[in-house]
């Protein structure tokens, strides 16, 4: 059967299959839109957190920015593991014990403001609309290559699949959806690593095979002659890092601390029956989520190897085929700037700036761009979003795991991204219109409004998609930022302290996401070219710039906490009730 065939196939039995569930757990109740009736068993909350965990940027980007970054990739894999036990043991059991339906529930009443809820319901949207946008992104570019339509395309039918089992199913048939995402990314994500583990190294399991010598006799371990050949090119060595270590710090701390204010990983945790339960799924989820964040360091570097040795050199007119479905796409490119039709892979830019392709082609039969007028020796171009599902064609893999791999990529993106649109509707309908401005409106219009929300939100998560401000893995690094700059204190200090009031709380969300929202748009948005260490705040690029912003968050919330009013009784009450083990066993539906 045709690898394309096989890809048709695999994809659309994966969409049935996902489809199929959201019908069968419809939500009939705004309990099971919310929280899935709030009887998911550990196991299954551990496999579904997972796969809302392992978005796009996990499954598609992180080994993209290892194969590419080598160290300085590092911090993603340190950043949100370390970031997910921070949630798992710090804030999800007593936010579970708490007992409501969202995260802004929790700030309405340990906060006792409307208030502070509609400034949590804002910061929770700005973050996971800059989340969305990488999932989105990631949809279109799995079904641009594998399904062989335009990017935009791939979008817009990635937002009619997630419309059907968001907006129906809601968390109920999110939920089971996740946990079947979760089987199909991991498995397609270890199949192929154990093939090219085994190819390159003679070792099928990629973790040992990473510190294993490669199997061409050369007596070289992996990353010495990844490092080799890279420095041969022009590249700095695999093993080394270029960020300082300021910039390591800051970007990790961002990332492990905007983990555990990330909202639709939160509210995970509002599914299970108690809050014991919580704890136990936390485990099962890190256990899960362990399988791919520790295979990621190796298929980064397979990938790369592979990849130097396919391309560079090599005659265009006899690449493999792989390189010409990718660059149909417009996500790999080739500039002929010697004119001898050989494609030369080294340090530096192939084009000046972004490649912009005319459609036209060059006398060495390359696609034309127009600015292809950038200086040095490096003739080729390649979106790192990329290698992980171009991996297995770069090996010459069999067809059935290049369909495999579009399956999972779809999966990992589709899952996050339903889980992002629900806390999204969940905040317009549950916190801003039930619980905010309109109280007496039915448990009927609630869940009709919660739909339109999701149908609304995913509107604007595909326009975001289309047009993503940055590659997938970096959207989703700033939205990481934001979470730990607005809503990480906050709840910090919710749980731990009786003192923090609504006024320091509020006071400390807005300049927390206002500065840090500010820095990120001033770099990545308004003036780009600015973007260079000298002229960062401390040296502290805008991917790490959350943590100043949680520090000013909780400097400005101790702060205002000091010259506002007391907190009432019954809130100190509610703090002492949420970290008292006693009762932790009761079931948390009121």
């Amino acid at each position: 059967m045709e690898t394309q065939t096989l890809i048709y196939l695999f994809v659309g039995a994966s969409f049935a299959l996902y489809i199929g569930i959201a019908l069968w757990a419809r939500a009939g109740s705004t309990t099971d839109f919310y929280v899935a009736g709030g009887g998911v068993s550990p196991v299954m909350n551990g496999m579904a957190t997972a796969a809302d965990w392992m978005s796009a940027a996990s499954f598609l980007s992180m080994a993209g920015i290892i194969a590419f970054s080598g160290y300085d990739g590092s911090v993603y894999l340190m950043g949100w593991t370390g970031g997910y036990v921070l949630l798992a043991l710090l804030l999800a059991p007593y936010l579970r014990k708490f007992g409501e339906f969202t995260v802004p529930d929790f700030f309405g009443a340990r906060y006792y403001s409307k208030t502070a809820r509609v400034v949590a319901v804002i910061c929770l949207i700005f973050i996971s609309f800059t989340y969305i946008a990488g999932q989105m992104r990631g949809v279109g570019i799995v079904f641009s290559r594998f399904l062989e339509v335009d990017i935009n395309l791939g979008v817009v039918i990635g937002m009619g699949i997630v419309f059907v089992y968001a907006v129906l199913g809601g968390m109920k048939g999110i939920t089971y959806t996740q946990v079947a995402q979760y089987c199909v990314l991991i498995f397609a994500y270890l199949v192929p690593a154990f093939f090219i583990s085994f190819m390159i190294t003679g070792n099928p399991v990629p973790q040992l095979g990473l510190g294993s010598e490669v199997n061409d006799g050369s007596g070289l371990f992996v990353l010495q002659k990844l490092d080799l050949v890279l420095q041969d090119l022009g590249f700095a060595a695999y093993t080394d890092g270029s960020k300082s270590t300021i910039d390591v710090f800051c970007i990790t701390a961002a990332l492990m601390i905007g983990t555990a204010g990330l909202p639709h990983v939160i509210v995970r945790f509002f599914t299970v029956p108690k809050a014991s339960d919580a704890r136990k799924s936390a485990g099962w989820a890190l256990i899960f989520i362990a399988l791919l964040y520790t295979t990621a360091p190796a298929v980064g570097a397979f990938a790369r190897l592979n990849f130097v040795e396919t391309v560079n050199e090599q005659d265009y007119a006899t690449a493999p085929g792989w390189f010409h479905n990718w660059e149909t796409q417009n996500l790999i490119a080739w500039n002929d700037k010697n004119q001898d039709g050989v494609m030369q892979y080294r340090s530096g830019d192939a084009f000046a700036g972004a490649p912009v392709f005319t459609g036209e082609t060059g006398p060495s039969g390359q696609r034309l761009v127009s600015n292809a007028d950038a200086v040095g020796e490096n003739e080729v171009y390649v979106d790192r979003d990329i290698m992980v599902l171009a991996n297995p064609e770069i090996a010459a893999l069999p067809g059935w795991v290049i369909a495999l791999v579009a399956a999972g990529g779809l999966a990992a993106a589709l899952s996050t991204a339903a889980g992002l649109l629900l806390v999204i509707s969940s905040s317009v309908s549950h916190d801003l219109l039930k619980r905010t401005f309109r109280p007496d409106i039915s448990e009927k219009g609630e869940l009709l409004a919660a739909r339109i929300a999701a149908s609304a939100a995913i509107m604007v998560a595909g326009y975001l998609g289309i047009y993503p401000p940055g590659w997938v893995a970096q959207v989703v690094a700033f939205a990481f930022g934001l979470a730990a700059a607005s809503l990480f204190p906050p709840i910090f200090m919710g749980i731990f302290t009786k003192w923090m009031n609504r006024e320091g709380a509020i006071a400390g969300m807005v300049s927390g996401l206002g500065f840090t929202f500010l820095y990120i748009a001033w770099f990545k948005l308004w003036f780009p070219e600015l973007d260079r260490p000298q002229n960062w705040l401390f040296g502290i690029s805008a991917e790490g710039i959350g943590v100043v912003g949680m520090v000013l968050n909780f400097a400005v919330a101790i702060a205002v906490a000091k010259f506002t009013g007391p907190v009432p009784l019954h809130v100190r009450q509610l703090v002492a009730r949420i970290r008292i083990p006693k009762g932790a066993e009761t079931p948390h539906m009121h």
